[in-house]
């Protein structure tokens, strides 16, 4: 079975390059069954002596789980996303966000999510003897309530992926 001339002329291929040549390359697939010798990326186990080709590329004998995912290019060595390693996955996250504020001197009933409160003293106000405690330091940061991460990671479209299994 060959890949259509107009799909491989859409990718700069020849038209020589069979399917069978694809084996374990994860395709995009707009339907929920993929077709005849093809795999759900589900985090299946595969028989390895039934398709020896896809064991060469996954040796485990275990598709990736790709639902909900999307592929990341692999860093290799560039330093963008270090210390991953291939078919490793990554949770989500935002780049981090801080602040501060100082001298601010208020009485509140408390702070929640990203604030908190990083000093306080005790004062007294004039023509007063009652001790009051202010906090005077505030700071935010936005992972004590959220992922966060050096990067900021994209919304996506839901494809199914699919492997050929031969």
């Amino acid at each position: 079975m060959y890949l259509s001339s107009c799909f491989l002329a859409n990718l700069g291929l020849s038209d020589t390059l069979k399917i069978a040549d694809i084996v374990g390359i994860p395709l995009p697939w707009p339907q929920a069954t993929p077709p005849a010798g093809w795999l759900k990326c589900n985090g299946q186990a595969f028989d390895k002596n039934a398709f020896p080709k896809l064991a060469q590329v996954y040796p485990s004998g275990v598709l990736p789980d790709l639902r909900g995912e999307f592929i990341r290019g692999w860093d290799d060595g560039r330093g963008v996303d270090s210390n991953r390693n291939l078919l490793s996955s990554q949770g989500d996250a935002i780049r981090n966000i801080t602040g501060f504020v100082s001298g601010v001197y208020v009485g509140f009933d408390g702070y929640s999510g990203a604030f908190y409160d990083t000093g306080s003293r005790n004062s007294i106000s004039p023509g007063s003897t009652i001790v009051a405690q202010l906090n005077d330091d505030f700071a935010f940061d936005a992972s004590r309530v959220v992922p966060t991460a050096n990067e900021n990671r994209p919304r996506n479209i839901a494809f199914n992926y699919i492997v050929r299994a031969a």
